[in-house]
């Protein structure tokens, strides 16, 4: 059993859902475990909401504890918290094993929207492992 630390810094250029003001994001991680035969959820967390900021700063640290880092993916959405239904602004995925994580930290800057006209949007993360 493992622990995986998710610092997640700030997003940049996210795109605006609203059609009044701008979008409120928050970032959902999903943590599954991608099996031979069925798939295994290990938790999810949630970041704090920015009210109306496509270039928001977060600093929250998430702790989940993990059996191992093989097969295991970390799914990264940005939503935008609305009142009916809250809005996908981006996603990706990482595969955990395939970044060599330990102790020492390990930043990432993942991009959770493509563009055709524009700046791209993204997350930055910094992720440790310990045993």
């Amino acid at each position: 059993m493992g622990i995986l630390t998710i610092f997640l810094d700030r997003a940049t250029n996210l795109k605006d859902k609203d059609t009044i003001g701008e979008s409120d994001p928050y970032i959902k991680f999903e943590l599954e475990q991608n099996n031979f035969v069925g798939d295994e959820d290990h938790g999810e967390h949630k970041s704090t909401t920015k009210e109306n900021d496509l270039n928001p700063v977060y600093g929250e640290t998430f702790h989940c504890n993990i059996p191992t880092l093989d097969n295991m993916e970390l799914t990264v959405k940005v939503m935008d918290d609305d009142i009916v239904g809250d809005d996908k602004m981006g996603k990706c995925k990482i595969k955990l094993e395939k970044l060599g994580l330990s102790e020492s930290p390990t930043p990432l800057r993942e991009k959770v929207y493509n563009r055709v006209f524009g700046d791209d949007s993204y997350v930055f993360l910094t992720l440790t492992y310990t045993e």
